[in-house]
């Protein structure tokens, strides 16, 4: 039952993960995420729709509108990703108007959620047998998050970082190296303390106006 939420009010779908990042190998799966918006009066119930639905397809998650929004205030890396995501494969007026105001989102948050989420991933991984992959993928979380506090935007595709990430991945760095690596991104956070492109708050009047228009055009 979950699963007609998407396609059928689908607003925004995106490809992420490596294909995204431009770290793809010829093994590597089409990870979707998308945003839906349930019918208003489905809400006037005691059974809420989904917050989130996976599927119909291998690797496809979507949220429901709401609760993307609350996620992306609260800079949730995944989500704001996202937003910024070059391969776009379908997208609504709703969706596009969602791309309009994806700044609003943005906060100084931010800085704390990339790079726990990285130091999250650090903490796993084990130096005697690391997962290459995971160290990659730590690093590039590192990456993007940096270029979001001094940018404004998250480094999803990662251009000219591409080569060393994919050489990490194949274990051709040594894990000294790594931790170097890691070391200075964690430096370069620091040094930007409160400065950087962030607003101290994200828009939430934006982001209420938007949901807002959302669940009128629903009803």
């Amino acid at each position: 039952m979950e699963t007609c939420f998407v396609p059928d009010f689908l607003i925004l779908s995106v490809v992420t993960g490596s294909r995204a990042y431009g770290l793809e190998t010829a093994a590597s799966d089409v990870d979707r995420r998308g945003v839906f918006t349930a019918p208003t009066p489905l809400f006037w119930r005691l059974d809420k729709p989904p917050t989130h639905v996976e599927g119909p397809e291998a690797e496809q998650f979507s949220w429901e509108v709401e609760r993307f929004c609350a996620l992306a205030l609260e800079a949730n890396p995944t989500v704001l990703e996202c937003l910024w995501s070059p391969l776009v494969e379908h997208v609504t007026p709703a969706g596009e108007d969602l791309l309009s105001i994806r700044r609003a989102f943005l906060s100084r948050r931010a800085r704390r959620t990339f790079s726990g989420y990285a130091d999250a991933q650090f903490r796993r991984l084990d130096p005697e047998r690391p997962k290459w992959k995971q160290a990659m993928h730590m690093i590039r979380l590192m990456l993007s998050g940096l270029h979001l506090v001094r940018e404004g935007e998250p480094l999803v595709r990662v251009g000219e970082h591409r080569d060393r990430l994919l050489a990490l991945r194949r274990g051709e760095i040594p894990w000294a190296e790594v931790e170097r690596w890691r070391a200075g991104l964690l430096a370069d956070f620091e040094s930007l303390g409160e400065a950087g492109a962030l607003p101290e708050t994200p828009d939430r009047q934006t982001v209420d106006d938007y949901l807002a228009a959302v669940r009128r055009a629903s009803l």
